[in-house]
């Protein structure tokens, strides 16, 4: 009678059936670990992209709408430009725009404008932790 269980089979060698999975179980959990992980990473690039170029294009919008023009640059018009630009798979609610000119919105002061985002992992092991990926630009205001 042959066990699936036993530890020796009748030759006297020892039976690897149970090893087998082990190493399986060990093996598939680590490439998992590892391809969640370079998925995080694609997405934290993909995010920090998005973000230094908002903060890039919100800094245009808000020079090219200083106080000499006909529709004046404000705070809230600057959030909202960039909060337009949010593309898919980046969560709008975790996006902060942050607009100071210096010393005032005329011709010939500076605007910058800094946007940040609150990452959230999706791996598992990670999933706990959090990352602010921030990026500023500033410029000089023409109008």
């Amino acid at each position: 009678m042959k066990g699936a269980r036993t530890i020796r089979n009748r030759a006297g060698k020892w039976n690897d059936a149970g090893t087998a999975i082990i190493e399986f179980g060990l093996v598939v959990t680590v490439f998992f670990m590892f391809v969640f992980g370079v998925m995080d990473f694609g997405r934290m690039i993909y995010t920090y992209h998005f973000v230094s170029n908002a903060a890039c294009q919100a800094t245009r919008y808000a020079i090219v709408r200083g106080s000499a023009s006909t529709d004046p640059a404000t705070a809230t018009e600057v959030a909202d430009y960039v909060k337009s630009m949010i593309p898919e798979g980046i969560n709008p609610n975790s996006i902060t725009v942050s607009t100071s000119w210096s010393p005032d919105n005329s011709p010939g002061s500076s605007v910058k404008v800094q946007v940040s985002d609150n990452f959230h992992f999706m791996t598992p092991v990670l999933a706990k932790y959090h990352m602010t990926l921030s990026d500023a630009s500033q410029m000089v205001i023409s109008q």
